[in-house]
């Protein structure tokens, strides 16, 4: 039998500790502010969370975090992953009191088809559940008042890792001490910085924090933007605050519906490593044995049992070496990486094209990309698009999905056809949101899917996703 409730300000993380406590195995649905979150537990540790707020942008942020730690996972997989399982995604917010909820989350799922197809490990999933959870409890913990329900899942999730309750909160709340420092100044992560007057000074000043920072800082939430550059969101913030502070950027608030987030407020709680156990099961290998990791932190098989504890994963994310090795088949992590960031490099110019038939969208996708410093080719004549493409050769293709002549579709077909463009990202762009276009858009080998009316920054994440 389902159980109703309400909680008010502080009351978010004594009810999951209590269930925590209580062993129970349950599914705690809050909803507040229109975002739904949804936390599974069994026997009082976490298997997964999430919320309603863009769950396969989190997850594409994540798997780019554990992509620095891995080599095998493509831009094409990650693109995969999203045209397989984003398209059946369904809407998590509304009525705290609709008993339909996803019994297995679609981003979830995709994690399983990851390790099931041994694109990652099952530690590397736990790693990745572990990032991904700490981030949703992070604002579920902010949340001032919601309603919540405990819901039996008949058909429960396959079980990739426990999650010990308390301490990730505990880490969480450290996360969270973080940003309060840099109040008041920053209240969200999805902040969006600019600068005010881009001179060549302040330019060569954030150069230091990273080499083409500057050149994002035009709609990237500081969340993405750390992910872009890959460093600690926090520690990017912190380098960030001074110029903040002084007004050299400024911050715009969240883009819808990021906005819908709880805001960040101070915690005084203290933090140790947490722990989360593999499971078992029949989605990828078992992890084998650990040894003494060279931050202290030592891993080792659970006496009589296949489980084993992961150091803190804060470490595998904010450092930034690659695993220079393909993880085998025995693998229980990849290997912690040391503090030095990886090489500068010189940025390449990419050429961009795009098709479609109104000159007026052409004209804002290349005001948009050129100021960028992307090199833009604009085609009017869809019939005339494949010869003009084989001349370009670009390193990424837009194209709309409505035009006279032919179809979006069946130019992408033709455009797959020739080996030439096998693996060059093809962004569809379209004002149609049916789920039928987006399986259509797989089908034909489309990479992406871009819905109008879009903003530059959706055009730049998007960009961002099969370039950089």
């Amino acid at each position: 039998m389902n159980i109703l409730g309400t909680f008010t300000r502080l009351r978010s993380l004594s009810l999951l500790r209590h269930l925590s406590n209580c062993h129970d195995t349950t599914c705690l649905h809050v909803l507040s502010n229109s975002v739904t979150w949804l936390i599974y537990l069994e026997q009082g540790k976490i298997i997964y969370a999430t919320h309603s707020v863009e769950p396969f942008d989190r997850l594409e942020r994540h798997l780019r975090r554990l992509d620095y730690q891995l080599s095998a996972l493509s831009t094409e997989i990650r693109v995969q992953v999203r045209l397989m399982f984003e398209a059946d995604s369904p809407n998590l917010s509304g009525d705290s009191n609709s008993d339909k909820l996803p019994e297995q989350p679609p981003e979830y799922q995709a994690i399983c088809w990851l390790v099931s197809q041994r694109h990652i490990n099952p530690t590397q999933a736990a790693i990745l559940i572990q990032e991904m959870v700490k981030e949703i409890l992070e604002s579920f913990s902010l949340i001032n008042t919601g309603n919540y329900k405990l819901i039996s899942i008949v058909n429960k999730l396959p079980v990739i890792c426990r999650i010990d309750t308390e301490k990730i909160l505990e880490m969480c709340e450290q996360q969270l001490r973080g940003w309060q420092t840099l109040a008041p100044y920053i209240s969200s992560p999805y902040q969006r910085p600019y600068l005010r007057v881009p001179t060549e000074v302040l330019k060569h000043q954030l150069s230091a924090i990273h080499q083409n920072l500057a050149t994002w800082m035009k709609g990237f939430s500081l969340r993405h933007l750390a992910v872009i550059v890959n460093q600690d969101e926090v520690e990017m913030a912190r380098q960030l605050y001074q110029y903040i502070s002084s007004g050299e950027i400024v911050l715009h608030e969240p883009d819808p519906p990021f906005d819908k987030l709880p805001l960040i407020t101070p915690d005084e709680n203290q933090t140790p490593n947490y722990v989360t156990e593999i499971v078992n099961n029949q989605l990828g290998s078992s992890a084998s044995s650990l040894n003494s990791t060279s931050n202290g932190t030592v891993t080792q098989r659970l006496a009589g049992s296949s489980n084993v504890i992961i150091p803190n994963t804060r470490q595998l994310y904010q450092d930034q070496q690659t695993v220079s090795q393909p993880v085998s088949k025995e693998s229980a992590i990849a290997k912690p990486p040391s503090n030095t960031s990886a090489p500068a490099t010189n940025r390449k110019v990419y050429k961009i094209v795009s098709v479609d038939d109104s000159p007026t969208v052409l004209r804002e996708i290349s005001r948009f990309l050129e100021h960028e410093n992307f090199s833009v080719v604009t085609i009017n004549d869809p019939v005339k698009a494949v010869m003009s493409i084989i001349r370009n050769k670009p390193d990424l293709i837009l194209l709309d999905l409505n035009m006279d002549g032919i179809d979006g579709y069946e130019l992408c077909k033709i455009i797959r056809n020739n080996s030439m463009f096998k693996k060059t990202p093809i962004v569809m762009v379209t004002g149609n949101k049916g789920l039928v276009d987006k399986v259509k858009a797989r089908l034909v080998g489309a990479s992406g899917y871009l819905t109008k009316p879009f903003t530059q920054a959706d055009l730049l994440k998007m960009v961002f996703m099969h370039l950089t």
